[in-house]
């Protein structure tokens, strides 16, 4: 597998420096003056969509230094911080809700000679380190999506050859410009090279077909995947009522008008998980990343494993 170095960015360790300490003091279940911090700047948009909802719906906030320190992170903070052997996101900080998410794709040249996903996924299965492959930087989603494909398949994961780029647009020259055969990425970064019939979509990896979209689900293709480049809030180490309220405070936020309509704004998938229900999917998809980082060859020496 082709590799460009690996540099743990901290996001991993954002997380938990913004919102993993301990909270100062209020009464049992009082959260006092709410601060919203992103883990890292892709994620501030939402945290600003965030705040500004907590404060139109009541609630105390302030710009930073509030009594609770609430922070939004996501799927490449999680992989960023297994990489970097830190501890695992569900036990660094106190889940409280999944809030958006993107639908990723996985996309080839309009005039590819891989005419759907069933001739990919041949391809991959045959030849996967001659299968070249592109996205967003290694370890992050849209790497761990290939990952997951190729588990999917049972192809061999550490066969695979991808290229990490910085961002859709990078991606999207190199495989137009024929220097690999497939890219995965967010289909809302995409969609105007699909609009504009430059770039065929083989399958997505939401659970249900995308309205406007004529392409297959990775379920339809008989590959067990249902993925999102998620984006979640946590909380600094808390339990009992304090935690009750965090999470009363966030369903109330994301059950909102203010929050629908900010989301509906931004073109923002939500996909609300809230409470122990997180708390429990956060420690699987944990888990699924791990595993998948590993066979990726991306976990291989003991300074990037975290061993409790």
């Amino acid at each position: 597998m082709r590799r460009r170095r690996f540099f743990a960015l901290g996001l991993g360790v954002a997380a938990c420096a913004a919102g993993c300490g301990t909270a100062r003091s209020g009464t049992a279940g009082d959260l006092g003056t709410i601060s919203v911090l992103p883990a890292g700047e892709r994620w501030s948009p939402v945290a600003q969509a965030l705040y500004r909802t907590l404060r139109r719906t009541g609630h105390p906030v302030t710009g930073t230094g509030g009594a609770t320190t609430l922070t939004v992170t996501g799927l490449a903070a999680l992989a960023a911080g297994e990489m970097s052997g830190l501890r695992p996101l569900h036990l660094s900080s106190t889940p409280l809700a999944r809030l958006t998410g993107h639908t990723e794709a996985v996309f080839v040249p309009a005039g590819s000679r891989l005419p759907d996903f069933a001739a990919f996924a041949a391809h991959l299965l045959a030849r996967p380190e001659r299968t070249y492959l592109a996205g967003g930087p290694l370890g992050e989603p849209d790497h761990l999506l290939f990952g997951l494909i190729a588990q999917g398949l049972g192809a061999d994961v550490r066969k695979i050859d991808y290229t990490g780029y910085p961002g859709a647009a990078e991606a999207a020259a190199a495989m137009l410009g024929g220097k690999v055969a497939a890219a995965a990425g967010r289909l809302h970064d995409w969609r105007p090279r699909v609009d504009s019939g430059k770039v065929r979509v083989l399958a997505v990896s939401s659970a249900a077909r995308v309205p406007g979209l004529d392409a297959p689900t990775l379920l339809e293709c008989g590959v067990r995947i249902d993925f999102a480049d998620w984006c979640a809030v946590v909380g600094p180490a808390m339990t009992g009522d304090r935690r009750g309220a965090a999470v009363r405070v966030v369903e109330e936020a994301i059950g909102s008008a203010p929050w629908a309509q900010a989301c509906r704004d931004r073109g923002w998938e939500t996909i609300p998980l809230t409470g122990d229900g997180f708390a429990t999917w956060l420690a699987t998809e944990g888990e699924r990343t791990r595993k998948v980082l590993r066979e990726l060859g991306m976990l291989d020496t003991p300074s990037t494993t975290y061993r409790g």
